[in-house]
């Protein structure tokens, strides 16, 4: 249950304007949730129309809609003018281009003490003008995206790096959730069962799986867990034209993904551009899984933690195979190798860290609960 709060504790507000639902919006549902628990009060400005914006309602979180379609429009503009002065926050974070703009600028005139953005995704940005003019901190989920941010002229001392905290005690193995999902999907303890859990986009490097299973021996099965994006009808197509459609199954979004994991031998994490540090690949490293990835740099951060992964080009099969392969030889669910990866991984990625960071900082502000 959420911690009891009074009226005079500190208000921190998240803004985004997306109206799907991903990593990021995960993230800042996970944030004002801790942070509620902690004493914060805490609400959401985005779209009312947005997933996020449905989730948080059914969470009892203050919802402000503002439609946040672009940069020039006016009527976001007066209704951020309108929210910021009525309900005065302590804290503004921002998420997306767009209402970092808006948001960060308007809550910079109406003074609010604390203005925070987070940068999710390792990309170019095309200007570090917002960076510099409104966020007095920007939270980045990896080095690599501070690091890029610094180089494109964002100024690296208000850059703070803060990897998304995933809950170290939801995301372990379970014998349990195992059998029931590995008997749901009729897979068989003869069977090594590849996993990747994620939503469906093309940055999130699917086909290279599919095409990867085409390769592969006829007892690796594979399971892509995650829906959205409009990339599933193409996906199945291809499962078709490769001849694998009954080795790679499809299980649509799933609200407890910590059950698929401990059913999944091998994790593939095949996304091959934007990640920060994804949340599912530190979900796949908690629950002991050794792990084929891309080599990307914010994947190989918490991959240098660790010694049970190989790291593969995007769309190498050959080298994809050579990799499960020998994945595939070492002890599976060994508890010792498990236990060690599950607490090496939380000390840098668990939620309690993000948590902590997150209170520090505001506290440099002087931003606390009574």
């Amino acid at each position: 249950m959420p911690a009891i709060t009074t009226e005079h504790n500190p208000l921190i507000i998240h803004t985004d304007w997306s109206r799907a639902y991903g990593g990021q919006e995960i993230r800042i549902l996970t944030e004002l949730r801790e942070m509620r628990k902690l004493g914060f009060r805490v609400a959401l400005v985005v779209p009312a129309d947005s997933e996020l914006a449905l989730r948080a309602k059914s969470e009892c979180i203050t919802v402000y809609p503002v439609p946040f379609s672009s940069k020039f429009d006016l009527n976001s503009w007066r209704q951020l003018f309108r929210i910021f002065k009525k309900i005065q926050p302590a804290v503004v974070n921002t998420h997306s281009s767009e209402d970092s703009w808006m948001a960060g600028c308007v809550a910079r005139l109406c003074q609010v003490p604390l203005v925070i953005r987070t940068r999710h995704v390792l990309a170019p940005i095309s200007s570090a003008c917002s960076y510099n003019l409104f966020p007095q901190i920007i939270f980045t989920c990896s080095s690599s995206i501070a690091e890029q941010l610094s180089a494109q002229g964002v100024r690296p001392h208000r850059t703070v790096v803060l990897p998304t905290g995933i809950d170290e005690k939801r995301f372990q193995f379970s014998r349990e959730n195992r059998q029931k999902v590995r008997l749901a999907y009729g897979i068989g303890e003869e069977d090594v069962l590849v996993g990747n859990v994620g939503f469906l986009r093309h940055y999130k490097g699917h086909r290279f799986i599919i095409k990867t299973a085409a390769a592969m021996p006829a007892n690796y099965r594979f399971m892509i867990v995650g829906g959205g994006g409009g990339e599933l009808p193409d996906l199945q197509a291809l499962t078709r034209e490769l001849g694998v459609e009954d080795r790679v199954i499809f299980t649509g979004h799933q609200e407890h993904p910590e059950e698929f994991f401990s059913a999944f031998d091998l994790c593939f994490f095949s996304s091959n551009e934007a990640e920060g540090v994804s949340q599912s690949l530190i979900q796949s490293l908690l629950n002991g899984l050794p792990v084929l990835a891309c080599k990307i740099p914010s994947t190989m951060e918490p991959l240098s933690l660790i010694e049970d992964y190989r790291a593969v080009d995007y769309d190498d099969v050959p080298s994809a195979c050579k990799g499960l392969v020998e994945l595939a030889g070492l002890k599976w669910r060994d508890p010792e190798r498990m236990s060690l990866q599950h607490r090496t991984i939380t000390e840098r990625y668990g939620l309690q860290r993000m948590v902590r960071i997150l209170v520090e900082t505001y506290a440099q502000f002087g931003i606390t609960v009574r």
